[in-house]
């Protein structure tokens, strides 16, 4: 599906460490949960640990810290796993998606529904270690995992399900390090949810002409030619979100100086979207890696 002389933008790249060093049979469950993609566990690790900072007004325990990682590879793989499912039909006509496991036929239904049921059971298996309330936070995200890979179909707005649930960590770690969930703790997320619906978009623009001709949807259809000022408004909202947060959950100085490191990384992120050329927009996508660890940064200097 490629054109000659232009760039393969398939997420998936034959002969990398899961094609060297993994025996065959585990190879499609690992494309499947996504590991040898690690950008989207760090996307959801990152503003997880920035929470888990301010909840604690320090660094958190170790305990906890190994829970909410664990939990959060999971989540997201299974959440992957979810998405592969439901998008099987489709991804094998989109050039980035072609090569995934349920596309391709490396893998049928049925076993990928086996492999999405211990993912599952494992994630839950964490709850035990987390407070009741924690327990019922995160119980709640559960109707957003399974409907999000849904949203395409019938709402521009697939962005803004995903940045809910792939941030719901941020109100987890709150519920199980201070017991509630104050103002500031639900605009830190509020403003994650904006951050993801701007680097998610840029993502989008990377498939934006397969999904139109397959009749899908999303905020880089919706925003057409405007995106690269719709991307920038919703980091301004982010970065908005993050310092008024952070102000009410009483960060020091040093973390409004973080956050407007944020702010400069994302402004030079916006100068460089090229709505034409997709494969600037992915590896802008993949520089926010860089904003999340900036954002947890911020969070722990602020503690000081």
């Amino acid at each position: 599906m490629t054109t000659l002389g232009q760039p393969d933008l398939s997420d998936i790249h034959r002969g990398d460490w899961v094609d060297r060093w993994l025996p065959t049979g585990w190879r499609p469950y690992t494309r499947l949960a996504r590991l040898d993609r690690p950008v989207g566990i760090w996307l959801t690790l990152f503003p997880c640990w920035a929470a888990m900072v301010q909840a604690a007004h320090g660094i958190p325990s170790l305990r906890q810290l190994a829970i909410f990682s664990i939990g959060a590879l999971l989540m997201r793989s299974a959440g992957s796993t979810v998405n592969d499912m439901a998008d099987r039909e489709f991804d094998g006509h989109v050039e980035r998606t072609r090569l995934r496991p349920l596309a391709s036929g490396q893998i049928d239904t049925p076993r990928a529904s086996a492999f999405l049921g211990v993912q599952l059971v494992l994630a839950a298996s964490l709850l035990l270690f987390l407070a009741p309330y924690t327990r019922l936070v995160a119980v709640c995200v559960l109707p957003l995992v399974l409907i999000y890979p849904l949203c395409k179909r019938f709402t521009h707005w697939p962005q803004a399900v995903l940045g809910a649930a792939f941030n719901w960590g941020m109100l987890m770690a709150w519920a199980e390090g201070a017991g509630h969930l104050p103002a500031g703790a639900v605009l830190m997320w509020a403003g994650a949810i904006a951050w993801q619906i701007g680097y998610d978009t840029v993502y989008a623009y990377v498939d934006v002409k397969d999904d139109t001709r397959l009749g899908l949807k999303s905020t880089a259809i919706l925003f057409g030619p405007h995106g690269k000022a719709w991307v920038g408004a919703f980091y301004a909202l982010a970065v908005g979100a993050w310092l008024g947060g952070g102000w009410l959950l009483g960060m020091s100085l040093a973390y409004a100086v973080g956050t407007l490191s944020i702010a400069a990384h994302l402004a030079w992120q916006v100068r460089r979207i090229d709505l034409a050329r997709p494969e600037v927009n992915f590896r802008l996508f993949l520089a926010n890696i860089l904003t999340g660890a900036l954002l947890a940064g911020s969070a722990v200097v602020g503690t000081l």
